[in-house]
This record gives C-alpha cells, structure tokens and sequence, in this order.
C-alpha cells in the first residue's frame, strides 16, 4: 500500500541532500568571504569597513618607510597630481 511511488523518493532523495549540502558549503563561503561573494572587493562588507588609502596615502608610506627614494616619490607625486580624476 505504501509502495506507490516509492522509485520516485528514491531518486529525489540523492538529489534533495546534494542541493542541502551544496546550500550549506554556499553559505559558509558567502558568510566567510563577505558579502561580495568572492575576493574581487567591489562591494564592500562589514569586515572591510574601514577607508581605502589613496594613492597618495601609499607613496607617502612607501616614501616614510624607505621603500623608494627621494628622486622616485618626486616624479611619482609630480604624475599623480598631473593625472589626478576631476570631481564630478
């Protein structure tokens, strides 16, 4: 009596634990790597609330810890307010 449609469980069950599974790993990932979904970091979560350095910001730290010298930060400073964006 109860045996009706019984094939019919036994090949959606496999297929019900796949997608749990699957909806599980997604969750974990999503909840570990932040809202975007993945490392390209165009939409910013929780995690990376914290400001972006400017380019500016950068070569003057790089400059302050002796990665590059005088002449270099120089010329560098010189290129980024020659090519700096206008505001909209």
């Amino acid at each position: 009596m109860y045996w009706n449609g019984g094939w019919a469980w036994m090949a959606f069950m496999p297929l019900l634990w796949i997608a749990l599974i699957a909806l599980a790993v997604w969750a974990v990932i999503r909840l570990t790597h932040g809202a975007s979904g993945g490392t390209s970091g165009h939409s910013r979560g929780w995690a990376d609330s914290e400001p972006r350095e400017t380019p500016e910001e950068i070569l003057d730290r790089r400059y302050a810890s002796g990665d590059i010298g005088t002449d270099a930060y120089t010329e560098a400073r010189e290129h980024l307010s020659a090519h700096r964006p206008r505001p909209r």
